[in-house]
Formats: structure tokens, sequence, C-alpha cells
């Protein structure tokens, strides 16, 4: 991706963006690049719990905005590895208070006065002021996902919404994929996805209990050795940077349209 703010987004909430923003924010990091992740769900924020650095935050994005702090005041930089930094969000604060104008200067700012390589952003779930604002400043985006209907349908949505505002490269991130749900026809497909939806696949990411442990131990997946999710952020990460890192294979199986096709004699 040749973006350098990349808004994480899905229209629907429970997805796993914030687990996304967090895992690919971090293994960008450990590939070498100057990262800051940017929590944008005012009032609701996680992303400082998921990396395990909310005992830290002092100052985030609304004091940004509101003039209550520099924005060097208010980044959290993350002891565990070099080049990663957090600016939170606000937890006592509601989404009316923030100002699309302003985070577009303060994105800005990140990328040209503080020297970060990417800006990733965690936009709040929803098509409102949350999204809007979060979307705001985007060059790219990564389209959280996972492989069923509703979440499908929102993410057309949303790309949509992306499409209007002119932000081009957009790539899927396909989370908590269950490939025996898929063979059994019960779970749409990693084609079945792109195919309803049209814009190409950055990540598969299977389904793995290690992410809800490591979201409760505040410690990103992709800083451990040996999980399936933590593998697939990681590879999400190469993909972003331009490396040619070929998709593992799943399985050859028809997915949930393609059993619906084959039971109403389609092909």
């Amino acid at each position: 991706m040749n973006a350098r703010a990349i808004v994480v987004t899905s229209g629907k909430g429970g997805v796993g963006k914030t687990t996304t923003t967090a895992n690919v924010g971090a293994a960008l990091a450990r590939l070498g690049e100057k990262i800051v992740v940017v929590d944008v769900d005012v009032g609701l924020r996680n992303l400082d719990v998921v990396m395990g650095l909310e005992g830290r935050v002092v100052y985030d994005l609304i004091d940004v905005i509101e003039g209550r702090c520099k924005l060097r005041q208010a980044l959290i930089r993350d002891k565990r590895i070099e080049g990663l930094a957090l600016l939170a969000a606000s937890q006592t604060k509601d989404k009316e208070s923030l100002d699309p104008e302003k985070f577009r200067q303060i994105v800005r700012a990140l990328l040209e006065e503080e020297g970060f390589d990417r800006v990733l952003i965690d936009s709040p779930a929803g098509i409102e002021k949350g999204f809007q604002t979060a979307a705001t400043p985007a060059e790219g985006a990564l389209v959280v996902v996972n492989p069923e209907v509703s979440s499908v349908r929102d993410a057309d949505r949303i790309i949509g919404m992306l499409e209007a505002r002119e932000i081009r490269e957009n790539f899927l991130v396909i989370n908590r994929l269950r490939p025996k749900m898929v063979q059994r026809g019960d779970m749409l497909s990693v084609e079945d996805v792109v195919e309803i939806l049209g814009v190409k696949p950055i990540g598969i990411v299977p389904e793995d209990e290690s992410v809800l442990v490591s979201s409760n131990q505040g410690e990103p997946l992709v800083l451990k050795n040996g999980t399936a999710a933590g593998k697939a952020f990681l590879e999400i990460a190469q993909r972003v940077r331009g490396e040619d890192v070929p998709f593992a294979p799943l399985n050859d199986s028809p997915g949930f349209l393609g059993t619906l096709r084959r039971l109403f004699g389609g092909r």
C-alpha cells in the first residue's frame, strides 16, 4: 500500500477492527516502520487496553483537538516495540467532540512533523460522525469483515462510502474464518466474500482463541510466536509494505454460496 494514512473500518461492530489495528501496527513497527495507531472511538476506547497501554494514558485525542495539550504530549510510546506509538481516544467525551478537519491536521502533523511512516486509524463502528472523522484524512483502508452475511453487507456499504470519498486503495481483512465451517458450507468462503464485495483481500485471519487471551493480557499477538492469527497479522503487515507473501491454502470447498448454488441447481 502506498497509503500512509490508513483507516481500519468495517461498519459493523465487533468484527475485529481494534485487534487488527493493534496487531498490524505492531507488526509494521517490528518490520522497521515508525507507526502510530490512533483510536477514534471516542467514549468507547479500547485500543489502549488491547495494546496494554491503558495505565499510561494522560492526554487523549480530544485533548489535542481542543488544545489542552500538544500532540507530542498525548503520544504514548510503546516500550516493547521501538517505533510504535498510540494516540488514545477520550473515554469521557462523545463523538460530537470530534472535528474532522482538525483530525486531518493532526494526522498530517503525525506524518510530517512527528516523522511517522504510517498512521493507522481505528474507526468506530457505524457510518456517523466517528467513521466520517476517521476517514477524513485516510488515503487507504483496511476493511475488516467476518465471513457472515450481515458483516459483508455492512462492509459493502462502507466500501461505497470510501469510494465516494475517493479513497481507492482499499483491501479486505477477512477475519475469524473457520475452515471447517466453510467446508461444510455453513460459512461464506474467502471466494464468496471477495465475489460479493469486489475488493481484493490483503489478509485472511483464522478464528483463534489466542486473540481473546492476548487482548485480555494487553499484548498484541504478533509479539508472540506460534499463533495462527499472529502469523496472519504479520503477513498482512508484510503485504502492506509491498512484500510478495502468498496466501496459505485453506481449502477447496465451495463455501456457503456454493452450497446454495448446488442446492438450487446453480453452478
